[in-house]
């Protein structure tokens, strides 16, 4: 098992080294991050080296490093992906995330596997599968509300399994692992880490009589994931790990969100029953608010079930938060009043404001000049005259606050562990014993000339100061006890080497003491899977994820849609959002209502944009849409020439031409 059923973990995400460093500084209990390849983030690989100094600093204060092997791979890749395996075990990782089954097929190390959001998790019966196969930790799929995640839990083991769940952050509008459109229109597969983002592009919504129902919207964008208020349910619902969504999100995003959520679940902590699953306490030079950091605005999805409004329909950008109103406009600046006269604009800052097709128009502020309280001059980047429908009245949003943005620039926590310390003579010097909030104990000894001092209360004044100067280091002292015989004069310069040599000692102790996770043994005899037939939606790849299934029982076994064997209409995603229900336009939402029920079907839409079409159709029973439609031409020939230049190997339901 990873945690304790009395833990709860933070698990942050890093883009890189630096980044992860920051996360754990910030109170990460645990960081997940791209290894060198196969990571499902084409562009967010790290190096060894940069994972291993990663990997140090957050084995300082037992917070974990998670390295992601979760796209499915080749034939051809599987010895790569398990040389990779291999080399971060070595650098210390502690559990690889994992959604390509032929992985558990092959020669791993003793490193503890968990199920990547891209396996899809929505049933107690694949949890329990997942678990009994040997993956220690299952992060659910988002769509699930509370019920669903505490049938889950009460299917599962909390002894073997930790449950994990988005918190935080961007939300992909399918079900993960089941989305298809990027590779279907362009040949990047999401599966493979390099999804294209079609759910965040406008489209025109047609009925079935071809009439437009909706104009350029983002029908399929939705607004970003927030659980704050939630966590204590999620924690009766079993969920211990705590996710934030962002891998490709900077420095100031993860410090920020880190920082919220560690403040949030050490309320929680506080209040009994729990604790952090890594040690130490941080310290904040800011005040986290979630709404500074590029957003969609926030749902908390259907966590607490079916909700309306949980689509970014006008734009995928982010709208900020509104501070005012044009109070006039110029030839080369526009005068606003903030509704706080205590707000205060900056240079760089990013303002914007929906203009009268409810399109989002973004404003860098080059200038911002006070002129009375409340009341500011902004000289745009751009000229005034490109600003459509710019004028009084027109309520403006700031989405970047460059003065925020400067100060988390800068440091901005500090995160220690908590250390008592004790000093006491011995028969020729002097010995210190620093005990941590864990347990662990680091000691040195000197030898000193036993000196009586002069001065009592000065000495031991002497003696707390010098024995307390743990700045430098990532403890904090909380106590410090003197079991002397009578007062001694010790030079600082002993006292200082002697705190050194103490928390060098400790910080050994620590790190001795850190037990690598373990890695679940699977059930024997394996377990059948809950079925015995597998579409192209199973993202089966190679040979061994065949050779996994077939032995846990399953009969048919299609290959991954990437391998272009579904050259006609498919589902190319399903997703738990209705366009429909969001219009208004469900049959159950009319089922009570008096001239209207009955009226309204669930026929198909189509979604328009440019020369890209797809069809809606929806399956009222389970609640779920399918966004309906067929490889391109182009794709498909892409991929013969491909096969033609460099024959690869892979897993396939048929034998080639």
């Amino acid at each position: 098992m990873s945690l304790a059923p009395h833990q709860l973990e933070l698990l942050s995400p890093a883009r890189d080294a630096d980044i992860g460093i920051e996360a754990v500084n910030h109170g990460a209990d645990a960081v997940y991050i791209g290894g060198p390849a196969f990571g499902a983030r084409a562009t967010a690989g790290n190096g060894l080296r940069d994972l291993e100094r990663l990997i140090r600093h957050a084995h300082r204060f037992h917070s974990r490093i998670f390295v992601t092997l979760n796209t499915i791979l080749r034939d051809d890749e599987l010895e790569d992906a398990r040389r990779m395996a291999w080399q971060v075990y070595e650098a210390g990782a502690d559990a690889l995330i994992i959604q390509d089954m032929g992985l558990l097929e092959i020669d791993l190390p003793p490193i503890q596997l968990h199920a990547s959001t891209q396996t899809d998790i929505r049933t107690p019966e694949k949890a329990r599968f997942l678990q009994d196969a040997g993956l220690s930790q299952i992060v659910l799929a988002r769509e699930l509300d509370l019920a669903q995640i505490a049938a889950i839990r009460a299917a599962t083991d909390p002894a073997r399994t930790t449950i994990e769940f988005f918190v935080h952050g961007a939300l992909c509008v399918a079900y993960s692992g089941q989305c298809f459109i990027s590779h279907a229109h362009t040949g990047r597969s999401a599966n493979r880490g390099d999804c294209n983002q079609a759910c965040r592009l406008p489209y025109e919504v047609l009925d079935g009589q071809g009439r437009i129902i909706a104009h350029e919207k983002h029908v399929l964008s939705m607004k970003d994931n927030n659980q704050s208020d939630n966590l204590r349910t999620l924690i009766d619902a079993g969920v211990r790990s705590f996710k934030i969504e962002g891998r490709y999100k900077d420095m100031g995003y993860v410090k920020n969100i880190t920082a919220h959520y560690r403040r949030l679940l050490d309320e929680i902590v506080e209040e009994g029953g729990f604790a952090r699953s890594s040690s130490g306490r941080t310290a904040f030079s800011f005040t986290p608010d979630p709404d500074q950091n590029f957003n969609r605005e926030f749902t908390d999805y259907f966590v607490n079930g079916r909700q309306q409004d949980i689509g970014a329909f006008d734009t995928p950008k982010t709208p900020g938060r509104a501070i005012g109103w044009v109070t006039q406009v110029g030839d080369k600046w526009f005068e606003l009043e903030t509704s706080d006269h205590a707000t205060q604009l900056h240079n760089g800052d990013g303002l914007c404001y929906y203009d009268l097709q409810k399109d989002l128009v973004g404003v860098h502020v080059n200038r911002a000049e006070s002129v009375r309280s409340g009341v500011w001059r902004v000289f745009p980047k751009d000229a005034i005259a490109g600003f459509k429908d710019l004028r009084k009245g027109l309520e403006i949003n700031r989405n970047r606050d460059m003065d925020w943005v400067r100060a988390l620039e800068k440091k901005s926590s500090e995160r220690r562990i908590g250390v008592w310390a004790q000093l006491s003579e011995t028969p020729d010097g002097f010995a210190l014993t620093l005990t941590d909030e864990d347990g662990f104990t680091g000691s040195a000894h000197a030898v000193q000339e036993h000196q009586p001092a002069t001065d009592a209360a000065k000495a031991e004044s002497t003696l707390r100061e010098q024995l307390g100067r743990f700045g430098a280091t990532i403890f904090q002292v909380h106590d410090i006890a003197l079991q002397l015989s009578q007062p001694w004069f010790v030079p600082a310069s002993a006292l200082n080497q002697l705190r050194r040599d103490a928390v060098a000692a400790l910080e050994h102790a620590r790190a001795e003491g850190l037990v690598r996770l373990p890695r679940a043994k699977p059930v024997e005899p394996p377990v059948p899977f809950p079925e015995d037939t597998l579409t192209y939606l199973a993202n089966v790849y190679n040979h061994k994820a065949r050779d996994f299934y077939a032995r846990h029982g399953v009969k048919v076994i299609a290959a991954a849609y990437e391998s272009k064997e579904e050259e006609g209409e498919v589902s190319l995603m399903i997703t738990k959002h209705c366009v429909r229900y969001s219009m208004s336009l469900c049959p159950k939402q009319a089922k009570g209502v008096i001239g209207v029920k009955g009226t309204i079907r669930a026929e198909p839409l189509q979604l328009i944009n440019g020369k890209e079409k797809l069809t809606l159709r929806f399956d009222c029973k389970p609640c779920e849409m399918h966004v309906v439609g067929r490889m391109k031409k182009s794709v498909m020939n892409q991929h013969l020439r491909d096969m033609q230049e460099k024959p690869l190997r892979f897993y396939r339901t048929r034998p080639a031409a």
